[in-house]
């Protein structure tokens, strides 16, 4: 399968143009829930170039800069013969959600759309490439989790860290109450001016979420200048239908359940015991290694 037979054509991807400011990527992510947007600049005879990425991380780890121009990062390309399980295999290796489908247009690098992961994803549930590893085999057993009551300025920061885009969120019995993901999060961030304050995020020591050996440590600012984030409990925002699988089920049936609910993770549980977690990432994995 190729890589123009997944991808979304130019015509349908959103982007931001040089020059331009982080305003500009922060409404747009907030606004689609995109985790990154492309970058084109006009030439001057007209023809539009593909410049890079900016991505919701660039944002947070460069809070005082304003310019697209500093903010964006040189991705790793493909084009549109490409293998759809090469560009697979790419994203794996480089950790990337995005890549940019590019074209020579005259000497000029101009892009001619975008694959995700999530198109590797639909590929695997409408059997057009392999699917059958059982989830079992390629489950993390290390879930990243949160409580139902920690405030969602230190949910985010939990995120960030674990450098994953999800948090199942545990109630008081340690049971599995629900997910908060980066999607989420971003769905309720507000574009503001100025570095303000979020009131009281981290724990005092008879806040009812606070973990052991956790110091009450004052107000907490964002790391950005202008993304604030509620700090009402996780409970709040996150979702608590949520879908599962078994480990006899096998990758295209994690596949289609991901596309049906438009969800980038599931659970892995036996009986009623979480017991690890299938991410999106994971499928791709075990398509490469059985190619």
């Amino acid at each position: 399968m190729k890589v123009a037979d997944a991808m979304t054509p130019r015509e349908e991807v959103v982007t931001v143009s040089l020059p331009g400011t982080r305003d500009d990527v922060l409404e747009y992510i907030q606004e689609h829930g995109f985790s990154s947007v492309p970058v084109v600049k006009e030439t001057d005879d007209g023809t539009e170039e593909f410049r890079g990425l900016i991505s919701r991380d660039d944002l947070i780890e460069s809070p005082d800069e304003d310019q697209l121009a500093l903010l964006m990062r040189e991705v790793p390309t493909t084009d549109v013969d490409a293998d759809l399980v090469e560009v697979a295999r790419l994203m794996v290796e480089e950790g990337a959600r995005r890549v940019p489908v590019v074209e020579d247009r005259d000497g000029v690098t101009a892009l001619a759309g975008i694959v995700t992961v999530t198109d590797v994803v639909e590929a695997i549930a409408r059997e057009e490439v392999d699917g059958d590893t059982p989830v079992g085999e390629l489950a993390a057993r290390d879930v990243n989790t949160t409580y139902v009551g920690c405030p969602l300025t230190v949910a985010e920061r939990e995120l960030y860290y674990a450098n994953v885009p999800y948090a199942v969120a545990l109630d008081d019995e340690g049971g599995m109450a629900g997910i908060i993901t980066e999607v989420d999060v971003i769905a309720v961030a507000r574009v503001v001016e100025g570095e303000d304050d979020t009131g009281e995020s981290i724990a005092n020591q008879d806040d009812e979420w606070m973990w052991e050996g956790i110091k009450a440590v004052g107000n907490r600012y964002l790391p950005t200048r202008n993304v604030e984030i509620p700090a009402e409990p996780v409970s709040e925002f996150m979702t608590e239908d949520v879908r599962t699988v078994s480990k006899r089920k096998t990758a295209r049936d994690a596949a289609q359940v991901m596309i049906q609910h438009d969800v980038e993770q599931i659970p892995l549980v036996s009986g009623s015991d979480l017991v690890g977690i299938v991410r999106d990432v994971n499928l791709l994995e075990a398509l490469v290694g059985h190619e």
